[in-house]
């Protein structure tokens, strides 16, 4: 039988507002077994671009990385936010390690092409290590993996922390009972967007698929669920979409085969 492991994706949110942090870790500390912690920090990211006199630039909810702001987001997810968690994750007692994708080539991406729009220094993933990251899991270690892989020629890349979510659950399936929990601002697939208690607590792929067809499940929840269906078929157990104050992964939508 597999050792069970817990993936878990935080937005920047949760994790740059010191209130929330502290609770994110405890109930993070609390989750029984093998875990992984992977974060955004997009709002530090703009609040230190706007200080140094650089500005942000998004299209559809996704950052235009330039060489300045490429500049901005290394710093401040491989630096200030994946190091703060690091640092408060050992004031637990949590092993903790900070990691980007270029640290034990643990994640090689390709920039991402232009097609509408020119991302900039914008990854999509390719490989994962997970043999690698198993290895480290094992130890005793806690990986924090900031949203930051590379090409493998030198050159950092900004990348989708869900993607590398995903992909690392993916990559960790193979050793592991593997459960990928994404947390958001709401509870969880909401039936009617307007109600924050109608949740979905369970969901297939046939039922995902009505769903966006008759309009209940609509914009960015669609790519997000695509991701968890793929990883489902990749050999993840289990995919759950939540709130960030259940991470415990009891409440919110469970994907499963």
């Amino acid at each position: 039988m597999k050792e069970k492991l817990t993936v878990i994706k935080v937005g920047g949110k949760i994790v740059e507002e010191e209130t929330s942090l502290h609770k994110l870790l405890q109930a993070f500390s609390a989750i029984e077994g093998h875990k992984v912690l992977v974060h955004g920090g997009g709002r530090s990211a703009t609040h230190i671009a706007t200080r140094l006199g650089i500005e942000s630039h998004m299209v559809n909810g996704r950052r235009i990385t330039d060489d300045a702001m490429l500049e901005v987001v290394t710093m401040v997810y491989g630096g200030l936010v994946n190091k703060h968690i690091v640092a408060s994750l050992q004031a637990t007692g949590i092993n903790a390690l900070g990691l980007t994708g270029a640290d034990m080539n643990l994640i090689r991406s390709h920039k991402r092409p232009v097609k509408d729009v020119d991302y900039g220094f914008v990854g999509d993933v390719e490989t994962v290590d997970g043999t690698a990251l198993s290895t480290l899991i094992r130890a005793g270690v806690v990986p924090v993996m900031a949203p930051l892989t590379h090409d493998g020629k030198g050159q950092i890349l900004n990348t989708n922390a869900d993607t590398i979510a995903g992909e690392t659950a993916k990559a960790l399936a193979g050793d592991f009972d593997v459960t990928l929990i994404y947390c958001f601002e709401k509870k969880g697939v909401l039936r009617n967007a307007e109600d924050d208690d109608s949740v979905i607590s369970h969901l297939n792929e046939t039922e995902f698929r009505q769903y966006v067809a008759d309009g209940t499940i609509q914009g960015g929840m669609i790519p997000k669920l695509e991701n968890a269906f793929q990883a489902i078929h990749a050999g993840v157990n289990k995919v759950v979409i939540t709130v960030a104050t259940a991470i415990d992964g009891a409440s919110g939508t469970i994907i499963e085969r």
